[in-house]
């Protein structure tokens, strides 16, 4: 099963701390060699971002930064997993770095199963 894992927090977080950093990056090193990452990675602030709507049959777009945008994604990872359990288990650990190394900080991990042309919809 292949799920996303999204994390969100406010727009002005900041950069995160380098020992967060290297935390993390010491996490993705296991995942990647134990075959369970697929891909990962941190996104721009929504000052580099555009948006793309369609809306009343009109296509728009906007740049960032967004004031609306009360919370932001700032970075995914997609993991190939035997099931949600294993994912929610591996978010846990995720945000645990995050408490640990970067006090103060506030955010959530979103885990979202992935589905591709070989799947019908989701499975119960």
């Amino acid at each position: 099963m292949r799920f996303m894992m999204l994390v969100k927090h406010a727009e002005n977080s900041g950069f995160p701390p380098k020992p967060l950093m290297d935390a993390i990056a010491k996490l993705s090193e296991e995942a990647v060699k134990g075959g369970t990452m697929v891909a990962s990675g941190g996104l721009a602030p929504t000052a580099a971002s555009t948006r793309v709507r369609v809306s009343r049959g009109q296509i728009t777009t906007t740049d960032g930064p967004f004031t609306e945008a009360k919370e932001i994604v700032g970075g995914f990872a997609i993991f190939e997993l035997k099931s949600k359990e294993e994912a929610v288990e591996g978010a846990l650990r995720f945000m645990e770095l995050h408490k640990k190394h970067w006090p103060g900080w506030e955010g959530e991990t979103e885990i979202r199963q992935m589905y591709g042309p070989e799947d019908s919809g989701p499975k119960a």
